[in-house]
């Protein structure tokens, strides 16, 4: 809550429509923020001053840079390794929220220095998720958060950019293990995501209310007589494989979830199962809906256009790349003179870009010139980069601005240094620069993503919490890798292998044999030759020699 000049005075993070769980409902906070201003207005305007310069002290700081170096990484992965529930994944406690970027952190810890214990770390998480009523095991997709330690119970709230970071933590999983529940568990969220979440033009929704009908969680909950009454004959079987579960204190119908046992039993009998829900669907989809936030979001699109074309290419999914080209071409196209809104509902734009916006929409740019080769995706990238500069960038240039230079009415412009549930707008920011300069080859555009890299390290070192973004970025920053493949377009050998091997820390290219325009700068500014199948792998400014065999590569890329 702000005073009328623009000074923040009171807030919180959700506040439900009626009281519950010991929250007061929001027309009560309402109406006690308004008394509390009628009586109290100038205590609260002496307060808002103290907490508007500590705003300012803590997300629009300046302090000096710091020395990227290895064990920062190390560091962290250690600390939240520390944090981990070992038996039930997540962190220790309850809540549990996904934290994608601390499993990031562990994911990178795995890859880099082959902490083992941190990657099944990830996947013990992921399986526990995947396994609790927090999955939407009926029609796919995660909810928002758990609010037991066991994953049973969430928070029914269906968001966009939790399910982005799903799709894309699975696929690594995926990769890594080879473990059919991964897959199947992408397929399944892909599925409700193209279902449930497309708006007119391609893009994506924020989110599904919690509520329908005034009850939480009512259009996601069962009792076994409605599964009966949906399967009949068939609903023994469902039973083998899934139970209802209500625990003590829990009002509603029973949640859907599924033992370890379980698990293991239906992936393995993916096929016989898929019809019994897919009735369970059709039974469910006659019921009141949740409420459906319609607004297209361009950072939280561009989260997903990334995790659909990275999962397509993995997966060999033609269908979801296009999905992603779709959407990314209706958020570019919403540009004014080059300059992405920030949202979008319907037809109406509602503000311009935030910085997260160009950083998210670059990654997605890159994420679909790696699926495609498509060199328009390229040319876009380095389009958002510019007008990134150009409205957000800070007078030293040593990194940027959450807010635009022409936003008049932000009383603070903040760094936007800090993960809430996906990584801060800056980590984003460093990704891209990185991630750019691998693939075009641009030195310069490198130095500044190191310049940016070495600056928010020295702030995020002053953070109590939601560094985990800046860390992982600053390990891309570190040790940048780099394939670039040249091959046959129509009956590629060596292709398929970096798909199915993905890396957060590479970026693809694909070249066909004989293209001489366009050609990517391996380090040093050196052309590969195109007269023959070949793959340069290179990390940094260093290149290992030519590979041209497909196992060869494979082991190359492999953890």
């Amino acid at each position: 809550f702000l005073t009328p000049d623009g000074k923040p005075f009171w807030g919180g993070t959700y506040f439900p429509r009626e009281a519950r769980y010991g929250r007061p409902g929001f027309i009560q906070v309402l109406e006690a923020v308004d008394k509390a201003w009628r009586e109290k207005q100038q205590s609260l305007a002496e307060g808002a001053d103290g907490l508007t310069a500590h705003v300012e002290s803590r997300l629009a700081g300046t302090n000096g840079k710091a020395v990227l170096d290895r064990d920062t990484l190390a560091d962290l992965a250690g600390r939240i390794d520390g944090m981990i529930d070992h038996d039930l994944g997540g962190l220790k406690g309850a809540p549990k929220f996904p934290n994608a970027p601390f499993m990031h952190t562990l994911w990178l810890s795995w890859l880099r220095d082959g902490q083992v214990d941190h990657r099944d770390a990830v996947l013990t998480s992921l399986e526990k998720m995947l396994a609790g009523g927090i999955y939407d095991h009926v029609g796919g997709g995660l909810s928002r958060y758990s609010t037991d330690a066991e994953w049973l119970v969430p928070h029914f709230e269906k968001m966009l950019y939790d399910n982005a970071q799903l799709i894309r933590l699975c696929n690594w999983a995926y990769a890594a293990t080879g473990k059919d529940l991964f897959r199947l568990r992408i397929e399944e969220t892909v599925a409700w995501l193209l279902r449930e979440m497309r708006v007119e033009g391609g893009a994506f929704a924020a989110s599904l209310d919690a509520d329908s009908d005034g009850e939480e969680g009512l259009f996601y909950t069962w009792s076994r007589d409605e599964i009966e009454a949906a399967l009949g004959d068939d609903a023994p079987t469902f039973f083998q494989y899934f139970e209802l579960a209500a625990p003590h204190g829990w009002e509603g119908k029973p949640i859907v979830r599924q033992s370890e046992m379980q698990q293991s039993k239906g992936i393995a009998d993916s096929a016989n199962l898929a019809p019994l829900k897919a009735k369970l669907l059709a039974f469910r989809e006659q019921r009141v809906r949740p409420g459906r936030d319609g607004k297209v979001l361009t950072d939280w699109n561009g989260l997903m256009i990334a995790a659909l074309a990275e999962a397509g290419r993995s997966l060999g999914r033609r269908d979801w790349i296009d999905a992603a080209a779709k959407a990314f071409t209706h958020i570019v196209e919403a540009s004014q003179d080059d300059r992405l809104p920030h949202s979008m509902l319907g037809a109406k734009k509602l503000f311009p870009a935030l910085s997260s916006d160009y950083a998210a929409m670059t990654n997605a740019a890159i994420a679909l010139f790696e699926a495609t080769s498509d060199p328009t995706y390229s040319d876009r990238a380095r389009l958002f980069i510019g007008e990134l500069d150009r409205w957000h960038l800070d007078a030293e240039k040593t990194g940027y601005w959450l807010t635009a230079s022409d936003s008049g009415d932000v009383p603070i412009r903040i760094r936007g240094d800090v993960d809430e549930a996906i990584p801060s707008a800056t980590s984003q920011i460093i990704e891209a620069l990185v991630r750019l300069s691998s693939l075009t080859g641009d030195f310069e555009l490198w130095g500044r993503a190191w310049a940016t890299a070495e600056h928010a390290m020295g702030r995020a070192s002053q953070q109590a919490y939601g560094q985990a973004g800046i860390v992982n970025a600053c390990a891309l920053a570190l040790e940048p890798l780099k394939l670039v493949i040249i091959d046959e377009p129509g009956s590629s050998t060596l292709v398929p292998v970096p798909n199915r091997n993905p890396d957060p820390r590479r970026v693809d290219i694909v070249v066909p044999i004989g293209t001489e325009a366009n050609r990517p700068l391996l380090p040093g500014g050196v052309l590969p030759p195109t007269e023959k199948p070949g793959g340069w792998f290179c990390s940094g400014q260093m290149c290992l020699p030519v590979v041209t065999d497909a196992q060869e590569l494979e082991k190359l890329l492999r953890r």
